[in-house]
C-alpha cells in the first residue's frame, strides 16, 4: 500500500474509535506499519526508503500508549526524552508542543527517529509491547518522533532553544558527530561561549560520512546543525584537533575553559588475512565515505571516483556492513554478498536493516570465515576463499562462539570486498597528549558519573569513549558531560 493508502486506512480506523479510549481500545489497536519504497525500486535510487508516517498515522500510533504511571520508555532513553508527553501531545493533534518536549531533551528528533535502535531502547520497555510479548507491538517511539520533526520542517515550524546569559566561560566541543551535538546545544543554552571544530569539511560526523543517504538524508543533519549556529555556537570545519592545535594549545593558549572530546571511533579495523592489500579491498569506513560525504553514487556531481564492482563481498554483520552492502547495490553491483561467522539470529545488525537488505536481493552467507582474498595478475580482486564455521560456547558477549572447520575451504569469485568488522579509536589526540589516559583498545577512560578524563576540565563522551555505538548513545553521553561541565565551569 502506498503512504497515502495506508494514511486512509489509520483515519477511518481513527473514526471507528470511541471519543475516550480505555485501555482495552488502545491495546486493540494494530501498529501502524511504516510506509516505504518498493524494494526492486529502491535497490537503484539513493532515495529514502522509509517514507514516513502520515498525519493519521502518526495519530493512530500514539493512541496505542498507556501514558503509564511509571514512564518505562522513559528509563530506557539515553538523553531522557519525556516519551509519554510528547507521544500524548501527538494524539492530540498538538504537533508544534510534541516538538517541544522531544527539543528539551534532544535536537536530533528528524535523526534519532530514523537511525536508532528503539527495539533495544524505548521500546524494549514498552508496556504495551511487553503485554503483548512482542517488541514489534510496542508503540513506535521512533517513527512518532521522526513524524514530530519531518512535521514541524514541512509546515515551517523551527524552535531554537533559549540560551541562558553569557556566563564568560569559553568551552570547546572536538568533533561534531551526535555526542557533540548534544554537548554543544547543552552547553550554549547554559550561557558559555561554545566552539565547536571539525576535521572534515562538512560537520555531522558519523551522520554525514557513515550513515548511506537511504537511511538519513544530509538535507536533515544540516537542518539540525543549523539550530547550533542560531544559538550562537561557532563552526570551524577543516581543523584537526592534535594538529591544527592541540588540546593543552587550546587550554592554555586560546583561553578555553573546559574541552569536551567526541572525536568518535574512525579508525577502520581488518581481518589480517592474506589479500587485504589488494585492489578493490576497502574498509567500510572508505567505503561509505566516497559515497556518503563524496557523493560517489552522483556521476555528475561526484567527488571521488567510483569503483565499478560486479559481484561484492562485505564482512562483517553489523549495521555498518548492511550499509556498505545496500550501498553496494545502489552503486551498480550485480550481486552482493555478507559473509558472516555466525548465524543470522546472532547478527549484531537491527532486524529492520537486516530486512532491508535482504527485500533488496542482498545474499548471506552464514557460519563462514574468510581467510584470504585472492587476486588476478594486475593484483586486482578475483575471489575470497572462505571457510566454514560452526558455533561452539558462548563467548564473552553471551553469543555462541564460531569454531573453523578445518579442510572446509572453498573459494568465492568476487571482484570487490568491503570488511565491516568495526573501528578503533583514533590515536592522534593521545599521541599529541600523553597525559590523556586510554585503555587497551585506545578508548579515553572517563569518569562514568562524569565523562572527565584524566586532565582537569577535559571530558570526553561518544565513540572515543564506548568504541562503536548508537547514535542516541552517544547523544546521552554528550548530555551527561554536559551537565558535568556547567558544574565544573560554575565551581571555577
Amino acid at each position: 500500500m502506498t503512504r497515502e493508502e495506508l494514511d486512509l486506512e489509520a483515519r477511518k480506523t481513527l473514526e471507528s474509535l470511541p471519543e475516550e479510549l480505555s485501555v482495552k481500545d488502545r491495546m486493540a489497536i494494530d501498529v501502524c506499519p511504516m510506509p516505504s519504497q518498493d524494494p526492486a525500486a529502491r535497490c537503484r535510487n539513493m532515495d529514502e526508503v522509509a517514507l514516513g508516517y502520515g498525519e493519521d498515522q502518526a495519530v493512530l500510533e500514539a493512541k496505542r500508549c498507556l501514558n503509564c504511571k511509571n514512564h518505562p520508555c522513559v528509563d530506557l532513553c539515553p538523553v531522557g526524552i519525556d516519551i509519554p508527553r510528547f507521544v500524548g501531545l501527538v494524539a492530540q493533534r498538538k504537533f508544534a508542543e510534541a516538538l517541544d518536549v522531544i527539543q528539551e531533551s534532544s535536537l536530533l528528533p528528524s535523526i534519532c527517529g530514523r537511525v536508532c535502535p528503539q527495539e533495544n531502547q524505548c521500546q524494549k520497555n514498552c508496556t504495551v509491547g511487553r503485554a503483548h510479548k512482542s517488541v514489534d507491538k510496542a508503540v513506535a517511539i521512533g517513527r512518532i518522533e521522526r513524524f514530530v520533526a519531518d512535521w514541524a520542517r514541512e509546515n515551517g515550524v523551527s524552535t531554537v532553544p533559549a540560551v541562558a546569559p553569557d556566563t564568560g566561560k569559553k568551552v570547546a566541543v572536538v568533533g561534531s558527530g551526535p555526542a557533540s551535538i548534544a554537548a554543544a546545544a547543552d552547553l550554549r543554552r547554559a550561557g558559555h561561549d561554545v566552539w565547536m571544530f571539525e576535521a572534515l569539511h562538512k560537520t555531522g560526523g558519523v551522520l554525514v560520512y557513515g550513515i548511506p543517504e537511504f537511511r538519513l538524508p544530509k538535507k536533515l543533519v544540516e537542518t539540525e546543525i543549523d539550530k547550533l549556529r542560531q544559538m550562537g555556537v561557532h563552526i570551524e570545519t577543516n581543523y584537526l584537533v592534535g594538529r591544527t592545535r592541540t588540546i593543552h594549545e587550546l587550554m592554555e593558549e586560546d583561553g578555553f575553559d573546559s574541552i569536551f572530546i567526541a572525536t568518535g571511533a574512525g579508525l577502520p579495523k581488518f581481518m589480517n588475512i592474506p589479500g587485504e592489500n589488494y585492489v578493490g579491498v576497502f574498509s567500510a569506513n572508505e567505503y561509505l565515505t566516497r559515497s556518503n560525504l563524496m557523493k560517489a553514487y552522483d556521476g555528475k556531481d561526484a567527488q571521488t571516483p567510483l569503483y565499478h564492482a560486479r559481484r561484492v563481498a562485505v564482512f562483517g554483520g553489523g549495521n555498518v556492513a548492511m550499509d556498505a552492502a545496500r550501498t553496494a547495490l545502489r552503486l551498480g553491483a550485480e550481486n552482493v554478498t555478507v559473509i558472516y561467522r555466525r548465524t543470522r539470529g546472532e547478527m549484531p545488525a537491527r532486524r529492520e536493516e537486516v530486512e532491508h537488505a535482504h527485500e533488496e536481493g542482498v545474499d548471506f552467507l552464514m557460519l563462514s570465515q574468510p581467510v584470504a582474498i585472492t587476486a588476478d595478475e594486475t593484483g586486482r580482486v578475483n575471489g575470497v576463499t572462505i571457510r566454514k564455521c560452526e558455533l561452539g560456547e558462548p563467548d564473552e558477549s553471551g553469543r555462541r562462539k564460531p569454531v573453523e572447520i578445518e579442510g572446509s575451504d572453498y573459494t568465492l569469485p568476487f571482484d570487490c570486498v568491503i570488511v565491516a568488522i568495526g573501528n578503533a579509536s583514533n590515536p592522534l589526540i593521545k599521541m599529541t597528549t600523553p597525559e590523556i589516559e586510554v585503555n587497551s583498545r585506545g578508548n579515553f577512560i572517563v569518569d562514568e558519573a562524569t565523562g572527565e578524563t584524566s586532565i582537569k576540565g577535559v571530558f570526553a563522551g561518544g565513540d572515543i569513549v564506548l568504541g562503536a555505538a548508537t547514535v542516541i548513545l552517544a547523544m546521552g553521553q554528550g548530555r551527561r558531560a554536559a551537565a558535568a561541565m556547567n558544574r565544573y565551569l560554575e565551581s571555577r
